[in-house]
């Protein structure tokens, strides 16, 4: 065996390992970068979609809150109705009722008017 060439392809082959080892090393680095980018766009995400939770709680408050005013003021207004409603039912049942009354006076009147009529004929003749 030749061992000149031996000594003669060992640089070559360090050279190698180095160049082997130093691809290596920019693989990890980009590994390492592309690693760190996609873990800032994962927190960029997790932060967006933390606001948009946010907001849409925000929103849902929000109509819930509107919801609760329109009850109110629907309720308010059903009572207004149904308080009217209430005095007009009132108001027509007791003109019934006076108007009953006058015409049970009017006929109590007449009849009380023929009795004292017929009591008159039978006393006076």
């Amino acid at each position: 065996m030749n061992h000149g060439n031996r000594a003669k392809w060992r640089p070559c082959i360090k050279k190698e390992r180095r160049s082997n080892l130093d691809a290596s090393s920019r693989i990890l680095s980009e590994l390492a970068s592309r690693e760190q980018a996609l873990d800032q766009q994962i927190e960029a995400a997790r932060l967006e979609a933390a606001r948009e939770v946010e907001a849409a709680e925000a929103e849902a408050a929000r109509i819930m809150r509107q919801a609760e005013a329109d009850l109110q003021s629907m309720q308010a207004e059903f009572e207004q109705v149904l308080a009217r409603q209430s005095a007009e039912i009132r108001e027509r049942a007791q003109t019934e009722a006076q108007s009953e009354v006058h015409a049970a006076q009017t006929r109590s009147e007449g009849k009380l008017a023929q009795a004292v009529e017929t009591i008159l004929r039978a006393v006076l003749p």
